[in-house]
């Protein structure tokens, strides 16, 4: 898949990414990346950006990322685990998520995704998600 048919396909209907201003920028062989503004849509009540939207941008990217190594017309992948280290705070402008795979198994995929400020390139959160592999009802053989 292509970046651009990675963002057609993820902007078939609204969702969480959408209201939170994430945007895919890069996909390679490696890593597929994003970034978030860190605003009034993500910032907790002082100002700073809020864990969980460091977390909802991780768990998009590594989604979106494993989904790449898959056949869509046969698979898809479903969350198991995420975890996240919230290591610095941003109160404004751009953070960019990577997404790399640290697993891509026939069941499971592991992802770690390093959350960095766009302007000074801090890390600002690190977080790995655990992804089922899955086979879409209509893959499965009939009896």
């Amino acid at each position: 898949m292509t970046l651009e048919q990675i963002k057609q396909w993820v902007s078939t209907r609204p969702t969480l990414a959408d209201a939170l201003g994430i945007e895919l920028t890069a996909l390679t062989d490696e890593y597929l990346e994003g970034r978030m503004p860190v605003d009034g849509r993500t910032h907790q009540p002082m100002g700073l950006l809020h864990g969980g939207a460091s977390v909802a941008l991780a768990e998009t990217l590594g989604s979106v990322a494993a989904a790449t190594k898959l056949d869509p017309t046969k698979q898809a992948c479903v969350g198991l685990e995420i975890n996240a280290n919230h290591i610095k705070g941003v109160r404004d402008g751009y953070v960019i998520g990577r997404a790399t795979a640290l697993h891509v198994g026939r069941s499971t995929q592991v992802w770690e995704i390093r959350i960095t400020h766009e302007e000074t390139g801090a890390l600002v959160c690190i977080s790995r998600i655990t992804m089922a592999v899955i086979d879409l009802p209509s893959a499965k053989p009939q009896a």
